[in-house]
């Protein structure tokens, strides 16, 4: 049995690198030419000059938010519902198109496996001939489509089971016999329970891959004594899949039709590999081409490759939220104002802002990793917190590699008892 679902999988990290590299300028090209959105965010910007990561790394994030903000404004002026960000119209080029929470619209495009789902699914172990009861919700969004999909390009047979409806589900499930479940983990586990307390028999299923939610190791194991090998998969409706579990359970690996940045929360500055920040994807896919989008998660680069054998970079997992934006004495304070302030002192190499005291007393602490102490520093820090944020904060110099490796910007240490 084929151990990888294609030749990319083990490619060399250079090979995997220059391809990709490769095939950035014309995505960006691609990208001004074709959507309005990128039109005017990479107006200045020559695509033949994105030829390095550096020269990526250049380039504006475009964060969730506001890609909600400007598909509610484009909307709002009878324009486009995607914003401006998507390639192509209604009709021929577009299958589909859904509607997320915010709302926030996107585009299928007519590619087989539009998602690239297959290849984390056949790291599940999911085969040809596998039947797949899939549990996401086929209403509005994509999230059935999106795991469907993958299925399909991998040669399984899809139950599309939908959400809710337990007991007619269990019913499905014990005279179907399959083979694999798509789905959240909390409606896994519901149905492995409901199933043991009223004796159905669903032992048909051995593996699973699912999403939606964190999925921590301790549920694994719950799943893996019950006789299920779940895996999770890490996919969006905007970008499909970003990176999967493998049998290494060492990691997520990362897909091959995506590039992978961790940057600091509220910038656009990639981090050394290790450290914890936000997830920024750009993506290959000439339908929806996002040009480094802000996914609002964090994680960091494992080093090494998989023991499986994929060569591709590994991510952690989802590990929180970048957005730490937190309201101090009526005021909000964004990632992007502590990010601000550090671009001041080149001297201050990495910054995390406390806030403590009880309800109604905020302090606010500035804490700055540096190895140049000059005279009026703290100061100089003190007053540019003032100048960026409108509060007056303190300053606590810190030594290099003190601050925790959690991705954390701002911390909410106040007491509200």
């Amino acid at each position: 049995m084929n151990d990888f679902f294609d030749a990319l999988e083990t490619r060399s990290p250079a090979e995997r690198e220059a391809a990709q590299i490769a095939a950035l300028p014309a995505q960006v090209a691609h990208a001004k030419a074709s959507t309005a959105a990128y039109a005017e965010l990479l107006r200045d910007i020559d695509p033949a000059s994105v030829n390095t990561r550096e020269a990526l790394a250049r380039l504006p994030v475009t964060r969730k938010h506001e890609l909600l903000e400007r598909q509610k404004a484009s909307r709002a002026a009878g324009g486009d519902a995607f914003g401006g960000f998507s390639a192509v119209v209604r009709g021929p080029q577009m299958q589909r198109l859904f509607a997320s929470p915010g709302p926030i619209y996107e585009p299928e495009g007519t590619a087989r496996d539009y998602w690239r789902t297959g290849r984390a699914l056949f790291a599940a172990g999911f085969r040809a001939g596998d039947l797949v009861h899939n549990s996401f919700s086929y209403h509005m969004t994509p999230g059935a489509f999106i795991l469907e999909a993958g299925a399909l390009a991998v040669g399984c047979t899809v139950f599309p089971a939908g959400t809710g409806q337990t007991e007619q589900q269990l019913q499905a499930m014990a005279e179907l016999r399959p083979d694999a479940y798509t789905g959240t983990p909390s409606f896994l586990r519901i149905l492995l329970e409901k199933a043991r307390e009223t004796g159905t028999n669903i032992a048909s299923l051995t593996k699973a891959s699912v999403g939606g939610e964190a999925c921590p190791p301790s549920l694994t194991a719950w799943f893996a004594e019950q006789g299920v090998a779940v895996y999770q998969t890490y996919a969006t409706a905007d970008l499909g899949l970003v990176a999967y579990e493998t049998a290494a359970r060492q990691g997520l690996v990362l897909e091959e039709g995506v590039i992978v940045e961790i940057v600091r929360p509220g910038t656009g500055d990639p981090v050394p590999e290790g450290e914890v920040g936000e997830l920024v994807v750009t993506t290959l896919n000439p339908t929806y081409p996002l040009i480094r989008f802000g996914t609002g998660d964090l994680s960091a680069i494992l080093p090494g490759s998989c023991p499986t054998g994929r060569t591709a970079p590994r991510i952690k997992g989802w590990m929180g939220r970048a957005d730490q934006t937190t309201k101090i004495k009526g005021m909000f304070v964004h990632p992007s104002q502590v990010a601000e302030i550090v671009r001041r002192f080149p001297e201050v190499k990495k910054a995390r802002l406390v806030v403590s005291g009880e309800m109604a007393n905020d302090q606010m602490c500035l804490q700055v990793e540096t190895t140049e102490v000059a005279d009026g520093l703290r100061e100089k820090i003190e007053s540019a917190i003032r100048d960026v944020t409108k509060l007056r904060g303190d300053v606590q110099v810190v030594r290099p590699g003190s601050l925790p490796n959690d991705g954390k910007v701002i911390e909410d240490a106040r007491s509200y008892q």
